[in-house]
């Protein structure tokens, strides 16, 4: 803003804010340059959330596959009582 002295600190960005929120302490520490000591840990917790968005996605493929084959056995369901009539 005009006026104001400019100031030493980095700007704060836009996503920083989901940090923030989630973690005030955690946030703050990496706004000040400390790295987490446990990286073993954080990068099991990717790797577990990174199968977890695997697993969903897979479930909701299969979820589409079964209302297709469902439709498609409702088809032909209806055209073998249609066909049997005639």
């Amino acid at each position: 803003m005009p006026g104001l002295p400019p100031s030493r600190e980095p700007p704060i960005r836009v996503s920083e804010i989901g940090r923030w929120t989630y973690c005030r302490r955690a946030w703050w520490l990496a706004y000040r340059g400390h790295a987490p000591r446990n990286r073993a840990a954080l990068a099991a917790g990717k790797a577990a959330h990174a199968d977890h968005g695997r697993q969903i996605a897979t479930s909701l493929r299969l979820e589409r596959l079964a209302v297709i084959l469902g439709g498609l056995g409702f088809v032909l369901l209806l055209a073998t009582l249609l066909i049997g009539r005639l």
